[in-house]
C-alpha cells in the first residue's frame, strides 16, 4: 500500500484549500497548476498560481519543493532526520513603472512576512525597449515545513489573498 509523504500530504492540503476557494467560495481563480518530478535529481516540486476573481493582472502562487535526500530519509526513517518541505510564495503583475511598484511590493512583503527571505526579480525583453515590465516576488520561508503545520495552510492560504489583493491595490494606483 502507498504511504504518502510529507509532501503528499501538504501537496493535498494546499490543492483542498485553495480549489475550495476557487469551486465553492469563488474568492480566486486559479489560472496554472504544475507538479513535476526533476528526473535528474529526483526532486518534487509543486505549483499552484492564483488570482483573485475577475483580476487576472496580479497572479499567487504557492510553491512546495521536496528533494530525494528530504524524501529518502523520510520512507527510509533514518535516526535524527526531520521530513518536511521547501515552501515559498510567488506574486506577479506587468508594470510599466518597476520602480514605485517595486518599492511598494518591497514593503508589503516585509510588512507581511518580516523574517522570511524575499527578493524581487525584473524582466524585460534584452534590445527592445521596454513598454512593461514583468516583475516577480518571492518569499521564502526559512525553515522546512511539514505535517505539523498542516493547520497552517488555511491562515497561509488566506494570508496570501490579503497580500495578493494589497498588491493588486497598490498596482492599480498608479
Amino acid at each position: 500500500m502507498f504511504d504518502p509523504t510529507v509532501y503528499d500530504n501538504l501537496k493535498v492540503a494546499i490543492e483542498n484549500y485553495l480549489y475550495d476557494l476557487d469551486n465553492l467560495d469563488e474568492h480566486i481563480h486559479i489560472t496554472h497548476r504544475t507538479d513535476q518530478l526533476e528526473m535528474a535529481s529526483m526532486s518534487r516540486e509543486f505549483t499552484l498560481q492564483f488570482c483573485l476573481r475577475d483580476h487576472p493582472s496580479v497572479t499567487a502562487e504557492v510553491v512546495l519543493k521536496s528533494s530525494l535526500e528530504a524524501i529518502a530519509a523520510e520512507i527510509m526513517e533514518t535516526p535524527g532526520s526531520e521530513p518536511g518541505c521547501d515552501l515559498a510564495l510567488r506574486f506577479s503583475l506587468v508594470t510599466k513603472n518597476p520602480e514605485v511598484h517595486c518599492r511598494d511590493i518591497q514593503t508589503i512583503m516585509q510588512e507581511n512576512w518580516p523574517e522570511q527571505r524575499i527578493e524581487q526579480h525584473i524582466r524585460y525583453i534584452y534590445g527592445e525597449t521596454p513598454v512593461s515590465f514583468d516583475v516577480t516576488a518571492n518569499v521564502y520561508f526559512t525553515r522546512h515545513v511539514n505535517e505539523d503545520q498542516m493547520h497552517d495552510i488555511p491562515m497561509l492560504c488566506d494570508h496570501t489573498l490579503h497580500v495578493l489583493n494589497q498588491i493588486l491595490l497598490t498596482s492599480e494606483k498608479i
